[in-house]
């Protein structure tokens, strides 16, 4: 088995999964996020629980940040390979009349997203370590004591028109990026070619819809701050 891994088929075949896992984190993350829309009360009901829940803190979230690590680094590592084997055919085949700009460019596109996953950690994930296990405050709530502090920190976090910007051009990239990275998971796992073309549907629409729904829950905080 660590063979297989080692192989260039084993390692895109690690970077699918590692890709279909962050890909379900991301669609989590939304469905909890979109919330603070439509209900504050159930945003923060339910972000005290994921914050506080012991196999979130302590299985989860430590599963997930090896994931995102995982996915970059073999991201970077694979497509130093592609872009050499690539020079070397260059003359036979111009590999811009075969493929697209998405996947040509994925690893600009997901250096973007780490700039961006850089900035979230020090808006939201950093602070929330400090708050909970350094200063050992678990209870989530608001500095007077009158109900929980998450949805608070999320709005104010959104008054900025710079990091709202910062967002918003984050996740445009992350749509280019998802938009060749969600097929190319499903071809790496072995999707036949029959599923191909839903997939490639059902992947533009995941593609277009979650980025879309993260812009709108900034915009969103930004324009009803007070």
């Amino acid at each position: 088995m660590s063979g297989f891994f080692k192989s260039s088929i084993g390692r895109k075949y690690a970077m699918a999964l590692s890709a279909f896992f962050l890909m379900f984190f991301l669609l989590q993350h939304f469905a909890i996020n979109i919330l603070s829309v439509f209900s504050p009360d159930a945003f923060n009901e339910a972000s005290h629980f994921m914050g506080t829940f012991w196999a979130v803190q302590y299985v989860l979230q430590p599963i997930l940040i090896f994931g995102v690590i995982y996915h970059f680094v073999m991201g970077f590592i694979l497509e130093a390979r592609n872009r050499s084997a690539r020079v070397k055919k260059y003359a036979k085949n111009n590999g811009a009349a075969n493929s697209s700009w998405m996947s040509r460019n994925m690893i600009y596109s997901g250096l973007c997203i780490l700039a961006f996953l850089v900035l979230h950690f020090i808006d939201f994930w950093f602070p929330e370590i400090n708050t909970k296990y350094i200063q050992g405050d678990m209870s989530g709530l608001l500095g007077n004591g009158e109900g929980f502090r998450y949805y608070e920190e999320l709005a104010h976090k959104f008054e900025s028109p710079l990091r709202v910007g910062a967002y918003v051009i984050a996740f445009v990239f992350l749509s280019l990026h998802l938009m060749h990275g969600f097929s190319s998971a499903f071809q790496s796992a072995g999707a036949s070619s029959m599923r191909k073309e839903k997939l490639q549907l059902f992947g533009k629409a995941y593609a277009i819809i979650i980025p879309l729904g993260f812009i709108f829950i900034a915009l969103f905080h930004h324009f009803n701050h007070h």
